[in-house]
């Protein structure tokens, strides 16, 4: 499924400053700067334009998936992190360590949630970390914490 929300549109405007799902208390750009504050107080600079462009592609991935999300007026967003490095990959001042990093920042969560749900995509994705090297694979955990402490609390 190809989602691909206009600027103007509902999902577009409403994930961006309102809300995303039960997993996030905010919206993507209020989430988006906590996980900025998040990298910053840790002091993983490096890390700063990839918790700044993480989910720069997401409002536009947003759709009604399932019931749940049209009784509680929530999103799903899949395969986000891939449309925010599509929008950034050709970007001259970007490096490839934060292409990288946004394109994989839910790889971890992915090949866990996949396992059990849909092992062709577990397989894909597995296949995409294990040719990701140690360094990597650090990088991304430490950017999920960063990722995971921008959410807030649980809704619900």
């Amino acid at each position: 499924m190809q989602i691909n929300n206009k600027v103007l549109s509902v999902p577009f405007l409403r994930s961006l400053f309102f809300v995303q799902n039960k997993w996030h208390q905010h919206g993507i750009l209020i989430h988006t700067l906590r996980v900025t504050y998040y990298t910053l107080k840790a002091r993983q600079f490096k890390m700063l334009m990839a918790a700044l462009l993480h989910d720069v592609g997401k409002p536009s991935t947003a759709f009604v998936k399932d019931e749940e999300d049209e009784i509680y007026g929530e999103y799903s967003f899949t395969d986000h992190e891939e449309r925010s490095y599509q929008i950034i990959k050709n970007w001259p001042l970007i490096s490839e360590y934060t292409k990288n990093l946004v394109r994989y920042h839910y790889l971890i969560r992915d090949i866990k949630k996949s396992a059990t749900e849909n092992p062709q995509r577990y397989k894909e994705k597995k296949k995409i970390w294990d040719s990701l090297d140690d360094e990597m694979h650090e990088e991304l955990r430490t950017f999920l914490e960063f990722d995971d402490s921008g959410k807030g609390r649980k809704r619900r």
